[in-house]
């Protein structure tokens, strides 16, 4: 019975058979520093196909490529190790609680009589209003853009405001 034989030590430069040599060995290395043997192949992986894309299939210029490739393995788990960290501290922001269904029907209903109030304005009030407080405008904007004096729209928006207050401080 012929005796049992040890693969070949890895070609200086073969990326394949140091693969099948050294995998498992950068897999345990990787899982001790991440603590996660799925993101250990990764982290292996990602070594052994950035070590193959950069130096090719004969790791061209590497004098050492098992060390070459332990350095990619404790870099890339370190990067793991950041995002991580980063992923942690990461707060989301604090949102308002959100409104219950009554508040919501409030407020729907205010919504509705303030637009019943705009539609109830003149057309040259309400104009004025939309123009102020939807779209942004200033008076001399407002004036420009209605043909009017600046102290038409002042005065325009001022009984506007008197009006939309009186009907919608009105009894229900």
């Amino acid at each position: 019975m012929p005796a049992a034989t040890s693969p070949p030590p890895p070609e200086q430069g073969d990326i394949t058979a140091l693969y099948h040599a050294h995998r498992l060995e950068l897999v345990r290395l990787a899982a001790l520093l991440t603590d996660d043997r799925e993101t250990a192949e990764d982290v292996v992986q990602d070594a052994f196909t950035a070590a193959y894309q950069r130096r090719g299939p004969a790791l061209a210029g590497v004098d050492d490529p098992l060390r070459y490739l332990r350095r990619s393995v404790v870099n890339g788990a370190r990067s793991v190790l950041r995002r991580r960290r980063t992923a942690r501290m990461w707060v989301p922001p604090h949102l308002p609680p959100a409104p219950s269904p009554e508040e919501d029907a409030i407020r729907a209903e205010e919504d509705h009589r303030l637009r019943a109030a705009i539609d109830a304005l003149r057309p040259r009030q309400r104009e004025v209003l939309v123009l102020r407080y939807y779209a942004g405008l200033t008076e001399a904007d407002i004036a420009r853009t209605l043909g009017m004096a600046q102290g038409t729209v002042k005065s325009t928006a001022n009984r506007a405001l008197k009006s939309l207050h009186r009907m919608l401080e009105s009894p229900r």
